[in-house]
């Protein structure tokens, strides 16, 4: 025996989701945003606790300082990217987009010229820097994903 009127399977919208109002789920935006900022931070001081030590073992001072070179990018184009997400909670999608790209070519100028000073330095080592930033840039996306997904967010705004 067979449903005639049967339909596909659709995911259950979380409870006390439905009928909020706009300021509501701005709310719970930025109640997310803060999670994940929380959480990158968490991560970037275990970057400079962790990294440190361990380029303390695999190449002295010179891990040291590629750690915090490493921790302190990490942290700020992470941080960077949060941050201008909180302060366009709620504007229009042009005005988030321009926020956003703004903070993304913030964060290239940034780059270029903390490479540009770098260039030639011997005082840090810059594969324990490699990492490190490699470390934050992965372990950040990932909390930020968790942040994301715990979030208690209808998938269109009212």
């Amino acid at each position: 025996m067979t449903e005639q009127n049967a339909t596909p399977d659709r995911p259950e919208e979380p409870e006390g989701v439905e009928g909020r109002t706009h300021e509501e789920v701005q709310s719970s935006e930025r109640a997310m945003l803060r999670r994940a900022m929380r959480s990158t931070l968490l991560l970037v001081g275990g970057l400079v606790v962790g990294g440190g030590l361990v380029g303390w073992f695999v190449a002295g001072t010179a891990g040291v300082w590629g750690a915090l070179v490493g921790a302190g990018l990490a942290a700020f184009f992470c941080a960077t990217t949060i941050w201008s997400m909180q302060r366009t909670v709620g504007a229009s999608p042009t005005a988030m987009a321009a926020g956003v790209m703004g903070a993304w070519l913030a964060k290239i100028v940034v780059l270029v010229v903390v490479l540009v000073l770098l260039r030639g330095a011997d005082f840090y080592d810059p594969y324990v820097l490699f990492v490190v930033l490699a470390l934050g840039a992965v372990g950040s996306a990932l909390l930020d994903y968790q942040a994301v997904r715990g979030a208690r967010m209808p998938y269109v705004q009212p």
